[in-house]
């Protein structure tokens, strides 16, 4: 009795932290194109920050709907470690290559998140997982 408790609070540990994780990549999107909630919608069409606005809101919709989701976590992930290395970490090793130091601890979680989503896939509470049945 205890397994099957324990089973269904896992599913449903991993689908709340899917849809989440999932939405506040998309809220980041949201900022940088529309302006909400509470951002200025600023990047130039085409420009580094405006594809990486579109990866956000497009990756993060998917990813909390468990759509095409190991799809979506790679590229966002990939993204996230981009973001890490170009905005964050210059280069140099030493305490400054330190996410704590460099402010880069959200771009390394949700890297690493993503990355898991992307191995696990979308969970048994997606829409993935009712397209396969």
């Amino acid at each position: 009795m205890f397994a099957m408790d324990r089973a269904r609070l896992e599913t449903l540990a991993y689908t709340a932290l899917r849809v989440v994780t999932g939405f506040m990549f998309f809220f980041h999107g949201s900022q940088k194109l529309l302006g909400f909630p509470g951002g200025k919608v600023a990047p130039e069409s085409f420009s580094q920050m405006w594809i990486g606005g579109i990866i956000e809101l497009v990756c993060g919709a998917l990813i909390a709907l468990g759509l095409l989701t190991r799809a979506a976590a790679f590229l966002a992930s990939g993204m996230m470690a981009v973001a890490y290395m170009q905005f964050h970490w210059k280069g140099h090793f030493g305490a400054d290559f330190l996410p704590i130091v460099n402010k880069g601890e959200l771009a390394v979680v949700y890297c690493f998140v993503f990355f898991f989503f992307m191995c696990a896939g979308a969970g048994g509470l997606s829409v993935d997982s009712q397209l396969g049945k």
